[in-house]
């Protein structure tokens, strides 16, 4: 498999939007920071997200023959059963290193393995049914919810009240941003409603309790308004486009919920994650 192609089937382009979801996580833990931590987290749910990206190229090998020929499967670049190897042990290396950091001497017990397994089952199930299933935006949501829980319980075996309201909003934003997913390949937008999913991270009002959270939540309203342009405007009609930008736009919220919950200079980073996977979509197509 070439480095291109491996690249494309990964998605690597918004992995900084993982990392950004690790940080958070770790914040609503409601424990110290731990960068050690948080970089080994970084590296297991990069696993699990390029290869949930792997299995879904694999598992969407025909629909893409017809919809997407381009793409790396259908094209003839890559065979589907290395796709399928190369996916499942990403997301068995993945499990491997949450196991392994919550099992240590200083970790917090089997409450982070479990949610990691959670997370890989729930990445399968996304992949295999989503074209057929209408809850599949829920679905999807919940992987991020689950990526939120486990950097959390990895830094305290401990359900912070805190983190419950930052996955909600993580949560809607999804749903919102994977029912714009849906129809990039479409002639014409479907009802609009479930866009309304995306103001439900509005809510989250603590964050306006300091200069850097008030800061952010106009950044992401801003943002989000940029973005949802090039579905409303018909002028400017370019699914594809709303849609990376929305991807980019998770590392704003992970730093407007960093922020808010007393971390600005980790905030700051999150920012940067989002101007990387901008960046990184320049060349590496994040959709």
């Amino acid at each position: 498999m070439k480095l291109g192609t491996a690249l494309r089937l990964g998605r690597v382009s918004n992995l900084p939007t993982t990392w950004t979801n690790v940080a958070a996580g770790l914040v609503l833990s409601g424990g110290a920071f731990d960068a050690a931590l948080g970089a080994a987290l970084c590296l297991a749910i990069s696993c699990f997200y390029v290869g949930g990206m792997y299995l879904n190229d694999a598992f969407d090998r025909e629909v893409d023959a017809r919809e997407r020929p381009e793409r790396p499967i259908p094209s003839g670049e890559v065979r589907a059963s290395t796709v399928f190897a190369v996916g499942f042990g990403l997301l068995a290396a993945g499990v491997a290193i949450v196991a392994a950091l919550a099992l240590r001497p200083a970790g917090t017990g089997s409450a982070p393995l479990l949610a990691a397994l959670a997370l890989g089952a729930v990445i399968v199930f996304y992949d295999a049914y989503h074209k057929q299933n209408p809850l599949s935006p829920l679905v999807m949501a919940c992987n991020r919810v689950l990526v939120y829980v486990t950097a959390a319980l990895s830094a305290r075996a401990l359900i912070h009240v805190e983190l419950a309201w930052g996955a909600f909003a993580l949560l809607c934003y999804l749903i919102g941003l994977t029912y714009v997913a849906k129809q990039e390949n479409l002639r014409e937008l479907r009802a609009l409603w479930p866009l309304v999913f995306l103001a439900v991270p509005f809510g989250y009002v603590r964050a306006l309790g300091s200069p850097a959270g008030a800061a952010l939540y106009l950044a992401l309203a801003l943002w989000l308004g940029f973005s949802l342009r090039f579905l409303f405007d018909t002028r400017r009609r370019n699914v594809k486009r709303a849609v990376t930008q929305l991807i980019a736009g998770i590392s704003l919220l992970d730093a407007l919920i960093v922020a808010a919950n007393g971390q600005p200079l980790l905030a700051v980073a999150c920012v940067l994650g989002f101007g990387a996977t901008l960046f990184l979509q320049r060349f590496v197509p994040g959709t």
